[in-house]
């Protein structure tokens, strides 16, 4: 259902970035899978212009088919890319042909859409730039806004509510975990030896 309305949309993107799809050419006839719960699966064909397209719904290349490179994309992406979009793929996991996936990751994380060059054809070139710099700017601020209030969210469950360890805190309990953890081996081996 929404499969189609993607591929167009990244298609429409890759059509403005020859870059792209000169990294992605090469891996023609190759499957991909896209998996961001609980959205349905964004399966495609790599093809030899380095489009994406639909799977053929032959049973062997649908989204449940064998894929050579499958992504799986942490629940709190869309949330991920808001503050930090390096972060989505950070925490994605990613199985498959090494060099596919390498070059497909590079190609999702770098491709940017140039909406002031569509914006230019409705409005003209000068409105475009201005809508553009106004919109970028507000998208900034949005972003900013976002990361400080979810830096000031943590710093109130850690200081004042107690309910989040600061990173100086975790380390030292993971140490002490770990001298625990290596004092019980200890002990379970006096154990051992006096059994016998």
């Amino acid at each position: 259902m929404l499969q189609a309305p993607i591929l167009a949309a990244l298609n429409h993107v890759l059509a403005q970035a020859a870059w792209a799809r000169g990294r992605l050419s090469p891996f023609a006839g190759r499957r991909a899978r896209i998996e961001l719960p609980p959205l349905p699966t964004l399966a495609f064909t790599v093809d030899a212009e380095g489009y994406l397209r639909a799977p053929e719904k032959d049973g062997a290349d649908d989204a449940r088919g064998d894929a050579d490179v499958a992504i799986a994309l942490p629940a709190a992406a869309p949330l991920l890319a808001l503050g930090d979009p390096e972060q989505v793929f950070k925490r994605a996991h990613i199985s498959g042909n090494a060099d596919f996936a390498d070059s497909l990751g590079f190609v999702l994380r770098n491709l940017r859409w140039d909406f002031e060059e569509d914006l230019s054809r409705i409005v003209g070139d000068i409105a475009a730039h201005r809508i553009a710099g106004l919109l970028t700017g507000l998208f900034g601020w949005q972003r900013e806004a976002a990361a400080r209030l979810g830096q000031n969210l943590a710093e109130y469950l850690a200081e004042e509510q107690h309910t989040l360890l600061r990173p100086p805190e975790l380390a030292a309990f993971s140490d002490e975990v770990g001298r625990l953890a290596a004092d019980l081996a200890r002990l379970e081996q006096r154990v051992g030896r006096l059994a016998r």
